[in-house]
């Protein structure tokens, strides 16, 4: 088995963790890994756009709107956070080269469901496309950081209370591993989980399909705190296609609403105020749809100007042509799918876990700010805000010379520990067999007084379904010896 040392490990290669890495001192080594090929990612896929506060008189109106849509089961300190850093982050993004829509020099501001106020900054619908490629472009060009595509954790190494790097599988040659399946302990003083979401084990899903919530269950495992793992949000408008019902949903995105399309059952009535919170509308969706007995409602913008349509949504308008839907002149079938997962590993407001030298940023994270309900376009704002904090602070802990380098004795042992796994295995780390996964349905997903999303089955199924997929993994090496 391979050892690498580094000074900080960061899992995941979304917005998150580029940040992430894009904010650590350049005197730092810095090693990423990413599950697949790194726009593999739920960032990529993002449409909306990016909320932030307008102006200072601003400030008020974006923190009500997000306790509000999380049901006041908010962290107030995260929100405040979130809403005072959030010009800082869109200004260094631009500042960047993000390709924001803008007028006469000034950004264009949209609206979305639960927003009191134009206040979401986009790339069209192609926003979490657009911020992707430029904090990637950035982030491969410094020096000091090295991505490791195709290599997936399948688990952390503790010591004393402190975590002291990850076990990894590369499923292809890269510049570290010299063969395909080989695996390697990467050591690091500080490692940084950005692992996404819990999407790719449900049935219906927006996600990248290799999102398994892999970070929570290995934390979990360690016995790291997590938070709220039940809170679980179902986006009300994915396209529905009955001949792609198991497959990835196309998000439909919020920003439709914002711009004035309108929901519809099918005996073309309407049934809900479009902008209302998501967990709003998805619940009136999913009682209209058992009331009508149909697998959709519809989603009609077509009373606006094609030209319009077609400039502002070329990702939505392409997408839904391919399928012989045409947006300006169609309505768009839909339905409620899984989108974003609330919980995670617990941290605190620098993104610490509650295991030593282990932060954790993105949408694996609960850092509290959406409570029971995401508001939409806070998404890449959480992960851009939060994750510049953990780098802040690893900063600041690596300066201080706080943390001493890995001791090689304890490679050693790690190494000695391992042998027994093999260098080689028939295994594909990019799915593992779908039949042996156990899929969530989103008709299960309801709303309770407190705002919970809830799987059927409760917080204990998900996590077993959830911690199950990682076993699948450590199976997977032990059998093929």
């Amino acid at each position: 088995m391979k050892i690498l040392n580094t000074d900080v490990l960061i899992i995941g290669t979304g917005v998150a963790g580029l940040y992430c890495a894009l904010n650590l001192d350049r005197n730092l080594n810095v090693v990423m890994l990413s599950k697949q090929s790194p726009e593999e990612c739920n960032t990529n896929l993002a449409q909306g756009g990016i909320a932030v506060r307008y102006d200072e008189n601003d400030y008020e109106d974006f923190f009500n709107d997000t306790m509000k849509a999380g049901m006041y089961l908010n962290n107030e300190d995260s929100v405040k956070i979130l809403v005072d850093e959030s010009r800082d982050s869109i200004l260094d993004l631009d500042r960047l080269g993000v390709p924001f829509n803008k007028n006469d020099g000034e950004f264009e501001y949209t609206r979305e469901g639960a927003h009191a106020r134009n206040r979401i900054v986009h790339c069209n619908d192609k926003s979490g496309k657009m911020v992707f490629e430029t904090l990637y472009d950035h982030v491969r060009k410094l020096e000091n950081v090295q991505i490791l595509e195709n290599t997936a954790m399948f688990d952390i190494e503790e010591k004393d209370g402190k975590c002291l790097g990850a076990y990894c599988l590369s499923e292809k040659r890269n510049p570290v591993f010299d063969k395909t399946h080989e695996t390697i302990y990467i050591g690091s003083k500080m490692t940084v989980l950005a692992t996404g979401g819990i999407g790719g084990i449900f049935k219906n899903s927006t996600n990248q399909s290799c999102l398994t919530g892999d970070g929570m269950a290995i934390a979990e495992n360690h016995g790291v705190e997590l938070a709220t793992p039940d809170y679980i949000q179902f986006h009300p408008t994915a396209l529905y296609l009955e001949e792609r019902a198991d497959k990835r949903r196309f998000l439909i995105s919020e920003s439709l609403r914002g711009e004035g399309a309108l929901l519809y059952n099918c005996n073309g009535e309407r049934f809900v105020d479009e902008l209302l919170p998501r967990n709003t509308v998805t619940k009136a969706i999913l009682e209209e749809l058992e009331k009508t007995d149909s697998q959709c409602v519809y989603l009609d913008i077509s009373h606006l100007d094609g030209s319009f349509l077609k400039g502002r949504f070329p990702k939505i308008y392409t997408e839904c042509l391919k399928y012989g839907i045409d947006i300006t002149s169609d309505r768009i079938p839909v339905t409620p799918s899984q989108h974003y997962h609330m919980g995670g590993i617990g941290v605190d407001l620098n993104s610490r876990t509650s295991m030593g030298c282990l932060y954790a940023t993105g949408e694996c994270a609960c850092t509290g700010v959406h409570g029971g309900n995401r508001l939409a376009s806070n998404s890449l704002l959480e992960g851009l805000v939060f994750s510049k904090r953990a780098a802040d602070d690893i900063n600041r802990c690596l300066e201080t010379k706080k943390y001493k380098k890995i001791i090689e004795g304890f490679h050693d042992e790690i190494a000695m520990s391992m042998e027994e796994l093999p260098g080689k295995v028939n295994w594909n780390i990019h799915a593992l067999d779908l039949n042996r996964r156990r899929f969530l349905e989103p008709r299960f997903c309801f709303s309770t007084d407190e705002g919970k999303a809830l799987v059927k089955g409760n917080r204990k199924k998900a996590m077993e379904i959830i911690g199950n997929l990682r076993k699948d993994l450590i199976n997977e090496l032990v059998d093929s010896r």
